[in-house]
């Protein structure tokens, strides 16, 4: 059978916002994937990632922030984005029994999962595609804090020029997280996982991503 993707409208606060559940048949998962701060869950590195996670046998649901919803530029503030991630969680749990149910995110869409979960949103585990360590150029002011009150498994994926996180600070912070957390490189990979010299589209760069996600996911 064919995936099937349909269209979900969640309530977050007094506005909806949109989302898109792609479902294999006899998915072993389900995951729960946010865009980052400058594109919306249309973008193709999301479509082609949800494709490739549905070829993994994963569920996704994918979703826009009110902000992006709305047309604005900034991202929503935390207290506002956790909002929105505890509501979508629950939606993805009402939608079908397709196993254990995670959190993924692009850059500020993972740190706003991580967030969720550090403020006690249940989920199995988190997944980051390219974790916003550090404002490029800033990395003496880290974004770590949290992280260390996750016990659920974590998955660092990221690029090895990633200038949003230094390798050697990531490899510290994962260190201090502790056995709960993974770190796997993208070599060459930038905060978008685009290889230096290489041209592809952003769909197949993002499903490049889908097996290493879909491995922990089944081993964890």
């Amino acid at each position: 059978m064919p995936n099937t993707e349909t269209s979900v409208a969640i309530t977050v606060g007094e506005s909806d916002i949109s989302a898109l559940h792609l479902r294999p048949e006899n998915p072993f998962a389900t995951l729960v994937v946010a865009h980052g701060a400058g594109a919306g869950m249309e973008h193709p590195f999301l479509q082609g990632f949800a494709e490739a996670m549905a070829g993994e046998g994963v569920a996704t649901l994918r979703f826009n922030f009110p902000y992006r919803e709305a047309g604005r530029r900034f991202p929503d503030r935390p207290p506002l984005a956790i909002a929105t991630w505890r509501a979508v969680m629950e939606t993805a749990g009402g939608l079908a029994d397709a196993g254990p149910l995670w959190a993924a995110g692009k850059s500020f869409g993972g740190r706003m999962a991580s967030m969720a979960v550090a403020d006690g949103m249940p989920a199995s585990g988190l997944v980051y595609l390219g974790y916003p360590l550090h404002a490029p150029g800033k990395p003496e002011k880290l974004r770590d804090e949290h992280l260390y009150g996750i016990t659920v498994p974590m998955l660092f994926l990221q690029g090895t020029r990633d200038t949003f996180a230094t390798p050697n600070l990531l490899e510290e912070v994962v260190g201090r997280i502790g056995p709960t957390a993974t770190l796997q490189w993208s070599e060459g990979g930038d905060h978008s996982f685009a290889l230096k010299g290489v041209k592809r589209p952003a769909a197949e760069t993002g499903a490049s991503l889908a097996p290493a996600v879909a491995a922990f996911l089944r081993a964890n």
